[in-house]
């Protein structure tokens, strides 16, 4: 008898096992709004889906009274740009602390306990100080952001460097390579598709930060688009915001796997990821 442990789907079915858990959610979600919209048509609660397409519509489609423009791409426009500038700023600070480190151990000695002191901070509670330092504008956002992610794609890199086998460092070194032609022919190109992981892993702290701080403090985006809404109960705008958020995190997480699996096939032969 076959053993379940060695089950293994095949790729339709694996499809198909990994939509019904959505399409069960979604039945449940319709059944109980019904039902609320049955017994009170005015529930804000679990609105329809036609509800939440109307408000959507005229978010996305029709232009505002006041400032004449599509909030729905206005928001989306301006969280997307804030999130990556974010996201790509603490990329490269924390690619080149974590290489540093990384690579010579004087260096680690001396910046590593920073680092990870520095990861160990709560960024939710630098908000208020951000805000006093830079301003109510876009620096504080793209500022929380960067805090909040930098120190662990830098602590992500230090320890890839780290467990890059010694063997090939001592081959370079024999061939007569310098620290310099290490660092960038051996350690750097083997990093570069961590980084890319690392930036994956990322993004979810990334728009946690990015949407608590425009929920806050803020005149645009999807952060602040529900905030504000939600003091109407309009859960009608919240729940398709939400699942938009959603969606945009999977396609760009999608685009990095496919830009890391062209830029560096080598890194996914036999089976990593």
């Amino acid at each position: 008898m076959k053993r379940l442990v060695n089950l293994r789907p095949s790729r339709p079915a694996g499809i198909l096992l990994g939509l019904l858990p959505v399409f069960a959610l979604l039945l449940i979600y319709v059944i109980a709004s019904d039902a609320r919209l049955e017994a009170n048509p005015n529930d804000k609660l679990l609105p329809s889906f036609a509800q939440m397409g109307e408000a959507i519509n005229r978010l996305a489609f029709e232009p505002s009274k006041r400032t004449g423009e599509y909030l729905f791409w206005q928001d989306t426009g301006s969280s997307l740009t804030r999130l990556g500038l974010g996201i790509g700023i603490a990329a490269l600070i924390g690619f080149t602390f974590g290489l540093i480190t990384g690579a010579l151990p004087v260096a680690y000695s001396s910046m590593a306990p920073l680092i990870t002191v520095i990861s160990l901070i709560p960024p939710m509670a630098l908000l208020p100080i951000l805000f006093i330092v830079f301003g109510l504008g876009e620096l504080s956002k793209v500022a929380l952001i960067i805090f909040g992610v930098a120190p662990f794609i830098a602590r992500d890199i230090q320890r890839c460097a780290q467990e890059i086998p010694r063997e090939q460092l001592i081959k370079a070194q024999t061939l007569g390579a310098s620290s310099w032609h290490i660092v960038w022919r051996v350690l750097i190109p083997q990093l570069l598709p961590r980084l890319i992981n690392a930036v994956r892993l990322s993004l979810g702290a990334g728009w946690l930060f990015l949407i608590a701080a425009e929920g806050i403090a803020s005149t645009d985006g999807l952060g602040y688009r529900i905030f504000l809404v939600r003091r109407y109960l309009s859960m009608d705008v919240i729940l398709p915001y939400v699942a938009w958020i959603t969606l945009l995190a999977f396609i760009i997480d999608w685009l990095l796997a496919r830009l890391s699996l062209w830029a560096f096939p080598w890194h996914h032969t036999g089976g990593a990821r």
